[in-house]
Parts: C-alpha cells; structure tokens; sequence
C-alpha cells in the first residue's frame, strides 16, 4: 500500500491537547480548519470556500515541541502522512481525515517566529561544545547551521555594552566565546585535510 505525503497551510482551531501512551511514548493533536480562498471575478474581491476540518497527530519531540510552540488561531505549515478513518456509527457513515505529522511550523507569510533549540532533540548543538555537534545519540548538525548559530552568537556578544572598565575599542573574550572560536579552527583544520 502506498502513503500519501501532504503539505496542509491552514490555522491552529483548538488547544493542543498532549498524552503520552501506556508505553511513556508523549503524543500531541490539534484540530486545523483550512479554508480555501479564491478571487471572484464578478464580485471584484477574494473570498472564502468551505472550510475543511483535519486532525493533526504529532510524536516524540515534535508532539512536546507543540505544546511550547501552538496556540489556537496560529497560521501553521504542517507535512506529514494523510489517512482517511472510516466507521459506522448504526447506519450513519462516517470518516474523518487526520495527518501524522512529520514535521510543523509557523506560516511565515503571515507572520515572524523566532526559533528555539529544544533541549535534549536529535540534532541540536551542544552548548557545551559551542554548536558543534548534538547530543550522544542525535544526528550531526550541518555545518551551515553551526555557522549560522556561531555568528548570531558574536554579532551579539559584538553588541553588548561594553564594561567601564573595558577600553574602547577593546572586546572581551568569554571562555564560551573561546570554545566557539577552538571549534571553528577545527573544522578549519579537518576541512583543510580533506
């Protein structure tokens, strides 16, 4: 049997309710309403369609991820596997279609978010090595992304007020600073290897 992949743009229609199963596994869901908009020529203007109604089911870290992330009416991205459940009530037919989500974000033509690394998720930088690596189990983090979070660091270590005591012009070095930049020379290092 093959599986349908969607990608649904639409808004966040109730609370996210969060569980874990008997076996400790943390479960998430919430309701999505999209609604179709099209322009209408006689009218001159955009209006709404039917508004559709789908269940989002979210796992693991994404489903504890949620619960920080969501709140009722936020315009959201959400990719994931699309199943249709069928059952008979008596005679009364019924279905209804649910998503289990892959992956959720934040619609960002509507709005701006700022993103947070969660503690203990596959592929998050280690603090301890100034982002150059995840945690015991996880997956590495692409180099673009440590350089991209190396650099947001400075630039905002870079626009700290500076101590009175500190001249001007001169910068102080914290040790998480030193480890950052002890990282970086070692991936310039191995890079300059291979």
């Amino acid at each position: 049997m093959s599986e349908t992949y969607v990608t649904v743009i639409g808004n966040v229609a109730t609370e996210v309710s969060y569980g874990e199963t008997s076996g400790g596994v943390p479960m998430a869901n919430f309701r999505l309403g999209v609604t179709e908009r099209r322009y209408d020529r006689e009218r001159a203007c955009w209006v709404d369609g039917e508004a559709q109604w789908l269940r989002v089911t979210a796992w693991r870290a994404l489903a504890v991820n949620l619960i920080g992330s969501l709140s009722k009416g936020d315009p959201v991205l959400v990719t994931g596997r699309l199943r249709v459940h069928e059952w008979t009530d008596g005679e009364v037919k019924h279905s209804r279609a649910e998503i289990n989500a892959r992956s959720v974000g934040h619609d960002l033509t509507r709005g701006t978010a700022a993103f947070r690394w969660a503690a203990g998720v596959r592929g998050q930088p280690s603090a301890a090595a100034g982002g150059a690596g995840a945690d015991g189990g996880g997956e590495p983090v692409p180099g673009w992304i440590v350089n991209a979070l190396e650099s947001r660091r400075a630039s905002a270590v870079a626009a700290a007020p500076r101590s009175p005591e500190s001249p001007t012009g001169v910068r102080e070095v914290t040790e998480q600073q030193e480890a950052v930049s002890e990282g970086q020379r070692g991936g310039e290092e191995r890079a300059t290897r291979s």
